[in-house]
């Protein structure tokens, strides 16, 4: 299966089994902090990482578009994109996404946005069924709050490292960051590691124990 092929690999893999592979390898760093929560727990997100890095603003005196770097970035997502948005986390005082770049990303063939910042306009995005992943729900608008000042750079985005061409999956318990030069073998090791549980279930499910279901497969 192609580690391309977003949408048949959002339905068959799950956080859980992404994170245990991402640790087997060392890297125990790449779920998200779990403040970044799904507006909709149905949905799942995986695709690839287009990154945005916020900075606080204190006045709405501003020259210029205040938006600019954040309009550039939406109107180049390709298929298959996901907007990863860095706002400092928790605390953040904007909500730097809505119902509006919620529209004009997915007619860009985007598949979702995760940020670590507030999302607003929550009943619409749920309508639309687009899978989005926020710190927070709150009205605040970015203007004279904060402001993205670059895109496509390296991102702390929930305590995860994010580079645009990452991989993000995301789904009801929480978001993992793929690297994308570890992506193939981490989708190919998740797959074979959730036949595994699949083999699991089923001897547990026949009246196995635990632990002669374990001593054969290794997988909890």
């Amino acid at each position: 299966m192609k580690t391309d092929d977003f949408a048949t690999l959002a339905a068959r893999l799950n956080s859980a089994v992404l994170s245990d592979v991402l640790d087997d390898l060392g890297l125990v760093n790449q779920a998200m902090r779990p403040f970044v929560r799904p507006l909709d727990d149905s949905l799942s997100v995986f695709g690839r990482a287009r990154t945005g890095l916020y900075m606080n603003t204190y006045s709405v005196k501003e020259h210029g578009n205040p938006y600019e770097v954040e309009i550039a970035l939406v109107d180049d997502l390709k298929p298959g994109d996901i907007a990863v948005l860095a706002c400092d986390g928790p605390t953040a005082r904007i909500a730097p996404w809505g119902e509006l770049l919620t529209t004009a990303s997915r007619m860009r063939g985007a598949v979702g946005c995760v940020t670590d910042g507030l999302v607003r306009d929550v009943r619409l995005i749920r309508d639309m069924q687009f899978p989005v992943f926020a710190g927070g729900i709150g009205p605040l608008d970015s203007k004279g709050r904060g402001k993205m000042m670059a895109m496509d750079v390296p991102v702390n985005c929930g305590g995860a490292l994010v580079n645009t061409g990452d991989l993000v999956f995301g789904d009801v318990d929480g978001v993992v960051v793929i690297p994308a030069d570890v992506a193939d073998s981490v989708i190919g090791a998740a797959l074979s590691k959730l036949e595994s549980e699949s083999k699991t279930r089923a001897e547990l499910l026949n009246g196995a124990l635990l632990a002669e279901v374990y001593a054969r497969h290794g997988v909890l």
